[in-house]
């Protein structure tokens, strides 16, 4: 209804479509009247999921320039998404997309960096709808792939089109190849590309050899490289742009030298370097610590007329402090008054850092002094204040920052460093470096009292200001100070950010409070702020752990209706929630309504619903879900396949548990140890020890090594198939390893040597677990086994007189020996 309501409010629109429908010409020799674009445009930026009548009212007119157009115009890449998706499916209308429209939803995903949609766009032309292209437009293809790091996608669309007859490439169609492929560094197949190009014979020009001199620059074949450039500088078509990647690429690597030399040759051969190359490589030269190079390619850049700008000298002054040459840092910063450019408070901070004494603070307040310059002035105290701040000296900081502010109403006793020199009164920036400080040294109060100082008697705060003290105050739980300084920012205009109310929404979700966050949500509705997905995420996982998974699905559908997406693991914490508290129909409901919302839930998410499965015996289902996991193009994980091979070997079906386990293998899927361990009980369970062994023996060949709760594993499941002697052999391997077993494993080697009628083997067991602090307490399910243990071996000639050592030693508890009657003085023990 919405949607028609809004069609209706167009009065011109169905004026166009029937113009349009029964024009002769489909596109009225325009292609397309805008005016049925811009309501196009508004019908789906409104709804954008409405695909009802209304909206198949448009179907009969589309055209591929319509199309186009729209996409072009709609504000989001949903919403063209949405729009493309409704366009494909008008083929009973005779619409078809071209490989313009392709172009442009192309182009839109990768400029949003939308890689999944973009790889889907290219599977379904060259499958799904085949459509023909001219080079020019496979080449804009090529590149928008390219663009996003998708260099394999291109290659194969490449050769795809080329033998389904979509297009016959040209040299344009190979150089955009070639450029993608450089650009991953697949200097493989841009050799590969290179060749076949030669076998058509055709001639190389810069746009062909360009991408092939980065590739080999990316590989680090510098040889190969140089010698591409070396035929291109011969044909004439080297220019500023190959001679900067070939210096870059050396700098990026590290051979500073080599990269100065090819700026020397270069100079030699009249080809100039631009601003930002020499930027960059003085930047990758100091990066380097080769701050000798790069002062010399500094001078180099004055030479030919640039002036370079403040982020050069920042980054030269650093070098030049950071290896103890601050002279000649000092020297640069009156260099840069002869450019005029203007120092910040960044090259203030580093020199004074540089001098440990800061005995270069009066020079520079002398300098500063003899040209009255009041703003210059300021960055030299604010880069002091930075200084005390980056030291963790908060309170000398605060202590500066008073001098400044009472310096405007009174002389100020100075301290050695400031002796006779003008103070200047502290400006926005001041407060802010001080109150940044105070922040990260947990010092709130203080900062709030600055804040309110910084108001009196400087103005208007920034919004940086504001937003740090408010996630200050959050971040401590002081959420009504935080909403009160929000509404103080809105009283003196200033405009909160997405950072503002993420912050207070973050509070809000950390004290569950449901209510506050679906109220902070409407007003970032409003405002058109996106919450941060970690918020969201936190407040669903802080519900599902007190039991209230059913108020974390209810938040979760509260978003969806304010026009929020949450995000997968969201919904992932809230199926573990549900399955918690024994909802696992709900949490099973949940991943269903995903999927036929088109959400396809990750991995994860679907092993969270297959380990509730599991644990309520619903193997089948689970593995239902294993079916629908690779169905969905996904990869199950070593976690999905040991779950339900647990459940299975649980369940007594080891054989059906091991048709996974080769299913695995099939898949790549290398099992772990948790894996492994699994079926080794799941056989013992069903008392096939030599099919236990062989799992175990399959595990270690593999070079997957057993842990401690494997070797109990094998050693309590050998006990129970009454293998005493191997298990023990397993027990000593165990602690060759430095591995020590739980007391349940003594039992059941007990246990067992006692049903094997083997009294001495098992007198040794009881000894090693009594030395080893492990008697059981007398309402330990275990305690009976003992005490029988004890009767025997107390009865027995062979074993009495062990027994008689261990109370002597006073390794038995009294009461024990007074059960099963042994006749020795206790109180002889001290």
């Amino acid at each position: 209804m919405a949607v028609a309501f809004q069609i209706l409010k167009l009065p011109s629109l169905f004026s166009v479509i029937a113009k349009l429908s029964y024009s002769t010409s489909p596109y009225n020799n325009l292609h397309y009247d805008s005016s049925v674009a811009d309501n196009l445009v508004s019908v789906f930026s409104q709804q954008p999921n409405a695909a009802g009548p209304e909206l198949n009212r448009f179907a009969p007119i589309l055209t591929p320039p319509l199309v186009e157009s729209v996409l072009t115009r709609l504000p989001t890449w949903k919403l063209a998404l949405s729009f493309f998706q409704w366009a494909s499916d008008q083929h009973q209308h005779g619409y078809r997309h071209n490989c313009y429209t392709y172009n442009t939803i192309a182009s839109i995903f990768s400029r949003s960096r939308q890689t999944t949609h973009l790889k889907t766009v290219v599977k379904h032309l060259v499958e799904s709808a085949p459509c023909s292209f001219t080079p020019g437009a496979l080449g804009f293809l090529i590149r928008c792939l390219g663009e996003v790091g998708l260099a394999q996608e291109a290659h194969n669309l490449f050769d795809e089109m080329r033998v389904k007859g979509l297009c016959v490439p040209n040299v344009y169609c190979y150089n955009c190849l070639l450029e993608a492929l450089s650009k991953a560094g697949e200097v493989d197949l841009v050799e590969a590309r290179l060749e076949e190009m030669k076998g058509f014979g055709w001639e190389f020009d810069k746009f062909t050899l360009t991408p092939v001199v980065q590739a080999y620059c990316k590989a680090r074949r510098f040889d190969q490289a140089l010698r591409v450039y070396d035929g291109m500088k011969e044909k004439g078509l080297v220019d500023a742009r190959v001679c900067s990647m070939l210096a870059l690429s050396f700098s990026k690597w590290g051979d500073v030298d080599k990269a100065f030399e090819l700026v020397e040759r270069m100079e030699g051969q009249g080809v100039r370097l631009s601003e930002k190359t020499f930027c960059v490589l003085i930047h990758g030269f100091v990066k380097e610590d080769r701050v000798d190079r790069a002062l010399q390619l500094f001078e180099k850049m004055c030479r030919v007329g640039f002036t370079p700008p403040v982020s050069l000298f920042d980054v030269l002054i650093g070098g030049l402090c950071k290896s103890n040459d601050a002279q000649r840092a000092l020297s640069l910063l009156s260099e840069m008054k002869q450019f005029g450019v203007a120092p910040d408070v960044g090259i203030f901070t580093k020199l004074i850092s540089a001098f440990p004494d800061r005995s270069v603070i009066t020079k520079l307040l002398e300098e500063v002094l003899e040209d009255k310059e009041e703003k210059i002035l300021v960055l030299i105290y604010n880069a002091v204040l930075t200084c005390y701040v980056n030291e963790a000296q908060v309170d000398e900081a605060c202590r500066l920052l008073q001098m400044m502010i009472q310096s405007k109403f009174s002389d100020v006793q100075m301290d050695d460093f400031f002796k006779d020199k003008r103070l200047v009164f502290p400006n926005a920036a001041s407060f802010s470096i001080v109150i940044d400080g105070l922040l990260t040294n947990g010092q709130l109060d203080l900062a709030l009292s600055l804040f309110n100082d910084l108001k009196q008697f400087v103005g208007r705060p920034s919004i940086l200001i504001y937003n740090n003290l408010i996630n200050g105050l959050c971040n401590s739980d002081r959420l009504e100070e935080s909403r009160e300084l929000l509404r103080d920012m809105k009283e003196s205009e200033i405009e909160p950010t997405h950072f503002t109310y993420n912050s207070i929404y973050g509070c809000l979700c950390k004290r569950k409070d449901v209510v506050g966050a679906i109220d902070m949500l409407k007003v970032m509705r409003a405002c058109g702020h996106e919450p941060w997905i970690k918020n969201s995420t936190l407040l669903v996982k802080e519900l599902c752990d007190h039991g209230r998974a059913v108020e974390a699905c209810d938040f979760l559908d509260s978003m969806v209706q304010l026009g929020f997406l949450p995000d997968i693991v969201s919904y992932s914490a809230a199926m573990g929630g549900l399955i918690k508290i024994q909802k696992v129909d709900r949490a099973l409901n949940l991943l269903r309504d995903l999927c036929s919302r088109g959400r396809c839930p990750d991995v994860v998410a679907f092993n969270i619903v297959i380990r509730g499965l599991c644990k309520v015996n619903r193997v089948a289902e689970a593995e239902k879900l294993l079916d629908e996991i690779v169905g969905k193009g996904l990869c199950p994980s070593v976690v999905t396949y040991s779950l339900l091979i647990d459940s299975w070997c649980k369940s007594g079906s080891v054989d059906r548990a091991m048709s996974l386990l080769s299913k695995m293998s099939e898949e790549d899927r290398e099992p772990n140890v948790v894996t492994y361990s699994t079926l080794v009980d799941g056989f013992c369970r069903e008392e096939r020890p030599d099919d236990a062994l062989l799992v175990w023996n399959e595990m270690e060949r593999k070079g997957c090594s057993p842990n401690r709760v494997a070797f109990m594993a094998l050693i309590h499941g050998l006990c129970i198939c009454k293998r005493p002697s191997a298990a023990l052999q397993y027990l000593r391997e165990m602690e060759q390893k430095e591995m020590k077993p739980d007391s349940f494993i003594y039992i059941a080697l007990l246990s067992a040597f006692l049903s094997d009628m083997d009294l001495a083997s098992a007198f040794e067991i009881f000894k090693e677990m009594v030395y080893s602090g492990f008697f059981p307490e007398s309402h330990d399910k275990s305690y009976p086994v003992v005490m029988d243990a004890i009767d025997k071996f107390s009865k027995d000639h062979r074993t009495s007189s062990g027994m008689k050592v261990l109370s002597e030693e006073g390794k038995l508890p009294t009461h024990c020996l007074k059960t099963v009657g042994l006749e020795i003085d206790v109180t002889s023990n001290k």
